[in-house]
């Protein structure tokens, strides 16, 4: 008999059977991918003294952002040491049984696991989270007796923050824009640090560890361990992200794309489920606060304007009908 009050995972199994009888037979299988290394770029090019330099940093990032959506950056300011530090912390926070992790409001209530939402097996996620908001994570009361993963998520959220600001900095200046053009939206109540945890998964072959989809903010920041099984669609094809212990990776969401018009891509990607090991990753999200106003940066533009607040809302009513995300091809003119 399973002892409910110690297991460790959610029962993902169970939810993931109870979907099986309204799945497709062959609806989703996990075959081997194509791997592919994405862009690598050195950000010490963007503190260079030499223009030229500095120049083909930008065009660089820019380039990655239009062709992938998604890119790997070296000598990104946030130190291998904290990184493992912070990889070790979320072990220990995701040891916990699974009826203390959801019950007991750790992290500002932030828990959460599968796709309650899910109507089938192909738009379930067999992983669990904490998805926390930025101006929760020095709360003292949010962390019980995890005072070492609290130091360790404040460096991180901090670190990230600053990274991805640089970033989106560079990438409006790109469009002719001033780099500070998203820091009055965006604040510590709007963007999060999501904490991921992919258990082990005996469904291998027919599970997702995070289902196809892209990402609903500007930019999302992204730090994994090397168990790999991130996955993106390029050029009309899943390939697999061969994981590098050295960089980190960043990719366009797709509020991004929505105000470049475009220019800059939000590309779908997920995860797949691992039948031998577990996999943990730690992801930071630049949004906007839900008031905030998202129109293209130049005319005449793809897109209705929308709030971010009207985005999520969207979002919301199409998970809970479809199971799945449909995301800004509900604003296209």
């Amino acid at each position: 008999m399973i002892d409910f009050e110690s297991q460790r995972d959610p029962p993902l199994l169970d939810r993931f059977n109870s979907l099986l009888l309204n799945s497709r037979c062959g609806e989703h299988q996990n075959k081997l991918m194509e791997e592919c290394e994405l862009p690598v770029i050195d950000l010490d090019g963007l503190k260079s003294l030499d223009v030229k330099e500095r120049q083909q940093c930008v065009a660089a990032i820019a380039a990655a952002a239009s062709e992938w959506g998604f890119f790997q950056v070296l000598n990104h300011g946030i130190s291998s040491e904290l990184l493992s530090a912070m990889r070790r912390e979320q072990v220990r926070l995701f040891e916990m049984p699974f009826q203390r992790k959801a019950n007991c409001g750790l992290l500002d209530n932030s828990y959460r696991w599968g796709n309650l939402a899910a109507k089938s097996t192909a738009q379930f996620s067999w992983s669990e989270a904490f998805h926390i908001p930025l101006n929760k994570i020095s709360d003292e009361a949010s962390y019980g007796e995890f005072s070492s993963l609290r130091e360790a998520t404040k460096k991180v959220a901090v670190s990230m923050s600053k990274l991805a600001r640089l970033l989106a900095g560079v990438l409006a200046e790109n469009l002719g824009h001033p780099k500070g053009v998203f820091d009055g939206i965006c604040n510590e109540s709007t963007c999060f640090l999501r904490l991921n945890h992919y258990p082990r998964c005996p469904v291998t072959a027919e599970a997702f560890g995070l289902v196809p989809h892209t990402d609903s903010d500007f930019l999302t920041v992204l730090y994994q361990d090397q168990v790999g099984g991130l996955q993106l669609m390029k050029d009309t094809k899943w390939v697999a992200v061969k994981p590098s212990p050295s960089t980190l990776i960043v990719n366009i969401g797709d509020l991004f794309q929505a105000w470049s018009n475009n220019a800059y891509k939000s590309v779908e990607h997920k995860v797949m489920a691992n039948k031998k090991v577990d996999r943990y990753s730690a992801a930071y999200f630049l949004c906007p606060s839900y008031d905030s106003l998202i129109g293209s940066c130049n005319e005449p533009s793809l897109y209705k304007k929308f709030t971010f607040g009207e985005y999520r809302h969207q979002i919301h009513e199409d998970v809970k009908k479809t199971g799945h995300k449909i995301g800004l091809r509900r604003f296209l003119l």
